[in-house]
C-alpha cells in the first residue's frame, strides 16, 4: 500500500504541474492585452502602457515569464491580481470554503440519489421503479446544470419562496445549487450502478449464495452491491472534477461568492495570476479526491488488497 500511495502521489504532482503549465500557455495565447483591460478605456500614452507592461513583465519572452511564475509558485507566491492588486492566495483562500461546501453537498446528492436509484432500478428491473429511476438518470445527464438551476430558482425561490435565490451565507443557500449540480452526477451514477449490479446479479456466485439459503437482502446489499461499487467509485472520482468545474456556472447563476465566480471574472478580465491560482487549487483538490478513491478500492474489494 505504501508503494501504491507513493506512486499515486508522484502522478498527482505531475498532474498539478502539468495543469498549471497548460493554463499558463492558454492564458498567454488568448487575444487581448491585460494592460488595456486594466486601464478600461482610460486615456493614457503609449509610453505609459509600455512602462506598465515592463513593470508587469509582459514584455519578456514566454519562457522567461513561465520560469518566473513557476519559481514564485514553488515559494508559495501566487502573485497579485492585475485588476485590483489584491494578493491572490488570500483571495482564493477566502472563497475556497464556499466552493468546497457546494461541491460536498453536490457530491452527497449525486452519490445518495445515484446509488439508491441505481440499486432499486436493478432490483426492480423493467418495473415502474426501474422506469422512474432511468428517467431521473436521463434527466440528470441531458439537462445542463444552469438550466436546472434556473428552473429550481423559478419554482422554489420565486414561486414558493422556500429558499433564497442567491447568496452564500447559511445552509439554505446550498440546497438549490447543490441539487442543480448534484443531479448531473446522479444521472451518471444511476446508470453505472444499475448496469454493473445487473451484471453482478448474473454471476454464478450470486446463484450459489441464494442456493445456500442466504437472505435476499444480504445477497443484494452485502455481496452484489459491494461488488458493483468499484466502477461507481471510479465515476465518483471523475465526477468531483466535473462538480468543481460546474461551480463556475452554478455560482454565477446563484450569485455565490466562490472560486468558480472569481475564476469566471478573472477569465473575462484576463487576470492571469488569479486564473492560475484557482486552477492550481482546483487541481490539488481533484487529485486529492482521486487519490482517496484509489485507496478506497482496497477497502471495498479484498481482491485488490490481496493483489497489492
Amino acid at each position: 500500500m505504501t508503494g501504491t500511495i507513493a506512486t499515486r502521489l508522484l502522478t498527482s504532482l505531475l498532474v498539478v504541474v502539468g495543469s498549471s503549465m497548460l493554463v499558463f500557455i492558454i492564458m498567454y495565447v488568448l487575444p487581448g492585452d491585460p494592460v488595456l483591460q486594466m486601464l478600461d478605456g482610460n486615456a493614457t500614452t503609449p509610453e505609459a502602457i509600455a512602462d506598465m507592461r515592463h513593470q508587469m513583465g509582459l514584455d519578456q519572452p514566454f519562457y522567461v515569464q513561465f520560469l518566473h511564475y513557476f519559481v514564485e509558485l514553488l515559494h508559495g507566491n501566487f502573485g497579485v491580481s492585475r485588476i485590483n492588486h489584491d494578493e491572490v492566495l488570500p483571495k482564493i483562500l477566502a472563497h475556497v470554503p464556499a466552493t468546497l461546501a457546494l461541491t460536498l453537498v453536490s457530491a452527497v446528492v449525486s452519490i445518495v440519489i445515484g446509488i439508491l436509484l441505481g440499486v432499486l432500478s436493478a432490483i426492480h428491473r423493467n418495473g415502474i421503479i426501474d422506469i422512474m429511476a432511468r428517467f431521473v438518470g436521463l434527466f440528470g445527464i441531458s439537462m445542463p446544470s444552469f438550466w436546472t438551476g434556473i428552473l429550481l430558482l423559478l419554482l422554489f425561490s420565486i414561486q414558493l419562496g422556500w429558499f433564497p435565490a442567491m447568496g452564500s451565507d447559511g445552509w439554505d443557500t446550498l440546497v438549490l445549487p447543490g441539487l442543480a449540480l448534484g443531479l448531473v452526477g446522479a444521472g451518471f451514477i444511476v446508470r453505472m450502478v444499475r448496469n454493473t449490479m445487473l451484471e453482478v446479479l448474473g454471476e454464478p456466485f450470486i446463484l450459489t449464495l441464494r442456493a445456500k439459503g442466504l437472505a435476499e437482502r444480504a445477497v443484494m446489499y452485502r455481496h452484489a452491491l459491494r461488488n458493483s461499487l468499484i466502477p461507481a467509485l471510479t465515476m465518483i472520482g471523475v465526477m468531483i472534477g466535473e462538480l468543481l468545474s460546474g461551480t463556475v456556472v452554478i455560482e454565477t447563476v446563484f450569485a455565490r461568492q466562490g472560486i468558480g465566480r472569481i475564476l469566471a471574472d478573472a477569465i473575462i478580465a484576463k487576470d492571469m495570476p488569479v486564473v492560475q491560482g484557482v486552477v492550481f487549487f482546483t487541481a490539488i483538490i481533484y487529485v486529492a479526491v482521486n487519490l482517496l478513491v484509489d485507496v478506497s478500492y482496497t477497502f471495498v474489494d479484498p481482491r485488490i488488497r490481496r493483489s497489492q
